[in-house]
């Protein structure tokens, strides 16, 4: 495994320390936002994590390495190359690695190469789901697939309001995959608080989220576990107005054919522009948010 992951001397020694970690992705950097935001976002989001007792590790492929823990080089290095940069999934890994080619983790794959470094809780804006009419298309994240098998704690925003929440939830609860809404008894849906739609508990303190976790580890269950945490009231945009954002960016990428990994960054792209930039300041504050939580469940679970 030391021919393929590479833990940074930090993160090495804060887990060779127990001392708390939280993995970070790259994809957001690469392709969740414009340069030079995504660079900056992810210098506060590691900020964050410091700033609250833990140790960041942002996670990507460099060069064929999967690197558990980025330096500030390195992470410049990717917002710059931007959407050049291969987003990549858990079916990618095998020829990056061949190839000695970069790659922007996906919810995925930080979770793949966090398991493999040996971090617990990883913190992300929203994760991937099941796609508006994947009834027809099979239109389904990986993510979904890899948090029923990998024993990661995944801190999130809900799913991104872009998919079928319903679904999300249904494919969810087939893989036995608690869904734990932070403070909350509703799923979050990314750029507001609300949605139709109800998480399995509702969990009140880091405490009691590690608590959980701590269980299902020691029980010897599969999988991670999903930790929905709302963005803050005062960034949360209206529900109508992102709403009509999704459904035209939607209806759009119809038109233009656009499918499979390009459609995500497609419509985020889209809703940004449709909002006059309000999603891309929500997305951001969501995710320092998330890695806030992270850092201080991160704290108890050691």
């Amino acid at each position: 495994m030391n021919n393929y992951l590479s833990i940074s001397p930090e993160v090495a020694q804060a887990l060779k320390e127990n001392k708390p970690v939280v993995a970070l992705e790259s994809t957001i950097i690469s392709h969740g936002m414009p340069y030079p935001q995504n660079v900056e976002t992810a210098m506060r989001v590691e900020q964050v994590i410091r700033d609250n007792g833990a140790v960041p590790a942002t996670i990507a492929i460099i060069g064929g390495k999967l690197k558990a823990g980025c330096t500030p080089e390195e992470i410049e290095y990717l917002g710059k190359k931007g959407q050049a940069v291969i987003k990549a999934s858990r079916r990618d890994l095998p020829v990056l690695i061949a190839r000695g080619e970069d790659g922007a983790t996906t919810v995925t794959t930080t979770m793949i190469i966090a398991a493999m470094a040996g971090i617990k809780v990883f913190a992300t804006g929203g994760i991937g789901g099941v796609h508006r009419g994947a009834e027809t298309t099979m239109d389904i994240s990986a993510d979904l697939e890899e948090l029923a098998q990998t024993p990661v704690m995944v801190i999130c925003a809900g799913a991104k309001s872009i998919l079928d929440l319903g679904l999300t939830l249904e494919y969810l609860e087939t893989k036995g995959v608690p869904v734990i809404g932070f403070g909350t008894e509703e799923l979050p849906a990314f750029y507001t608080r609300h949605s139709n739609f109800k998480v399995d508990y509702r969990i009140d303190t880091p405490q009691e989220l590690a608590a959980a976790f701590r269980a299902k580890l020691d029980m010897g269950l599969k999988g991670g576990m999903l930790v929905t945490n709302p963005i803050p009231e005062q960034y949360s945009m209206p529900q109508e107005v992102i709403d009509k954002a999704i459904n035209e960016a939607v209806e759009e990428s119809h038109r233009l054919g656009i499918k499979g990994k390009a459609t995500t960054p497609f419509l985020l792209a889209k809703i940004k522009d449709l909002t006059g930039g309000d999603s891309l300041a929500s997305n951001i504050q969501l995710v320092l948010n998330n890695a806030k939580l992270a850092a201080l469940t991160a704290k108890e679970l050691c």
